[in-house]
């Protein structure tokens, strides 16, 4: 396997060099509640389904069934209010939730963590300055500058004698996507920022901002030039279109994925018709 795992262990911020991140095995260390880290530290690819809509019925169903929920605060009218909600109904469902954010600004990412988000997702990195924004505000001292603060994070996952504030910053999951030709020119410097754990490519968004099909040539040398940094700073690769998933060249190294199937075969209401793709990008965000 050519990637190196993410470290449990938080790395500091604002560390001149990167720390090498751990290899695989991690034997004597406890399981994270944040599962679909777990599940990166262990090799696996791991896919999510996007939460769009304030739907707490549809929301506890999907979370069955799948890695870890997109909640999409980027592309929607979806408010912290109403996300909070959806963790707090059914914390435990299975999928760990994730908030797709605007940006990288501190009352956002301090938000998203304080409802209980084990992981953010940052879009459109284009510079090492948002990549630290991002990591900066996720962790808690003496690694990061995230405050304390009310929210029902610790109540959630500090239980069964779990000290929440103690383990959160091993346990929260710091994902960095790369859009654009200009973050494709940066990617090394982005990946090494200390507490960037996964580096995914927004695969219909760099297609966009290139100008290049995504089977064009020059796509996929943005594609490799991504990849090829995130691995050489140690970092885990994903992708935003599950697509890519398999039968790529660069599948064998991308573990983290926007959609893709569950885990467990089923198929989310509406789209089991025939010809249906569970590892379609969400409706409206189709590529070229």
């Amino acid at each position: 396997m050519r990637f190196r795992p993410i470290a449990v262990c938080s790395l500091l911020i604002f560390a001149l060099v990167p720390v090498p991140a751990q290899q695989p095995g991690n034997a004597g260390k406890p399981k994270l509640y944040n599962t679909a880290k777990q599940k990166l530290l262990d090799g696996k690819q791991i896919f999510s389904f996007t939460q769009s809509k304030f739907d707490i019925a549809g929301y506890c169903e999907a979370a069955k069934h799948y890695d870890f929920t997109w909640f999409e605060m980027q592309h929607s009218t979806l408010e912290f209010k109403d996300v909070e909600a959806m963790i707090a109904a059914c914390p435990h469902a299975g999928a760990t939730p994730m908030v797709r954010l605007p940006d990288a600004q501190e009352w956002h990412i301090q938000h998203a963590t304080d409802i209980g988000a084990l992981g953010v997702i940052v879009p459109t990195v284009d510079d090492v300055d948002r990549a630290r924004e991002a990591a900066k505000w996720a962790r808690y001292p003496p690694v990061a500058r995230r405050s304390a603060g009310a929210g029902q994070a610790a109540s959630i996952w500090g239980i069964n004698g779990i000290n929440y504030r103690q383990t959160i910053n091993d346990n929260m999951l710091v994902v960095i996507m790369i859009e654009t030709p200009t973050g494709a020119a940066n990617a090394y410097d982005i990946a090494a920022v200390p507490g960037v754990d996964v580096v995914i490519i927004g695969n219909n968004d760099l297609s966009s901002f290139s100008g290049f099909d995504q089977k064009d040539d020059r796509y996929q040398i943005l594609m490799t030039k991504i990849h090829d940094d995130t691995l050489r700073a140690g970092k885990i690769f994903g992708q935003a279109n599950a697509m890519y998933a398999k039968g790529h060249p660069l599948s064998k190294d991308a573990f983290f994925f926007q959609n893709g199937p569950a885990f467990d075969g089923w198929t989310p209401p509406g789209r089991g018709g025939r010809g249906a793709n569970p590892s379609a990008p969400p409706p409206g965000e189709g590529g070229r």
